[in-house]
């Protein structure tokens, strides 16, 4: 597979492969005494570890800008590489064109992650979001939550919860605010789907 790798590259007018590496180890002593443009990283490469590489390559030769290509199409293993330092994510399987394509991109300082996987990394993080927002609330407010999960009125939380509507309704304001979500239906799905009723 490197050897299609760098052909597929080599083609391309002005590129040059200035090393290749068989592990993890040997792939880091390269980046920092070829201090390449461009360094397209194998996850599953033996060794250290593929995230640990990048790490190791993105904090002793900044100039090297990182691509990882992998199998993985794994959220933890995107968002673990992103966060290392590469700049772009590729599935193996990639077209040359694409990937010749990506690594341009990468070269000018732009990042690249599949459209599907970027999908699936937005929706994670929204979903940390609510998480973090939903652990925000105070104890009256996950009550109201609650309350609210079960398709109660503000009359009929306030008779439950033993609080004035008006109070209700300031703290419902506030569970909106809080969880990012724009209607007490939203509130409530949320809710249910974290399995906090409160009640």
């Amino acid at each position: 597979m490197r050897d299609g790798v760098v052909h597929s590259l080599q083609v391309q007018p002005g590129w040059l492969v200035v090393a290749q590496a068989d592990n993890c180890e040997q792939a880091v002593a390269l980046a920092r005494k070829t201090q390449p443009d461009v360094a397209l990283i194998d996850l599953s490469m033996p060794g250290l570890g593929g995230i640990e590489v990048v790490r190791l390559i993105t904090s002793e030769v900044p100039a090297t800008r990182v691509v990882v290509l992998t199998a993985s199409s794994d959220s933890d293993q995107l968002l673990a590489a992103l966060k290392a330092g590469a700049l772009a994510y590729v599935l193996k399987g990639v077209a040359a064109l694409e990937l010749r394509d990506v690594v341009r991109r990468v070269a000018n300082g732009e990042s690249y992650v599949p459209p599907a996987l970027a999908g699936r990394l937005l929706g994670e993080f929204a979903r940390v979001r609510h998480d973090q927002a939903a652990t925000a609330l105070t104890p009256r407010e996950a009550d109201v939550l609650g309350a609210l999960s079960q398709g109660l009125t503000n009359r009929e939380i306030g008779v439950r919860l033993h609080l004035a509507e008006k109070t209700v309704k300031h703290h419902v304001t506030q569970v909106l605010h809080k969880l990012h979500v724009r209607s007490r239906t939203e509130a409530a799905l949320l809710a249910q789907r974290q399995g906090r009723r409160g009640l």
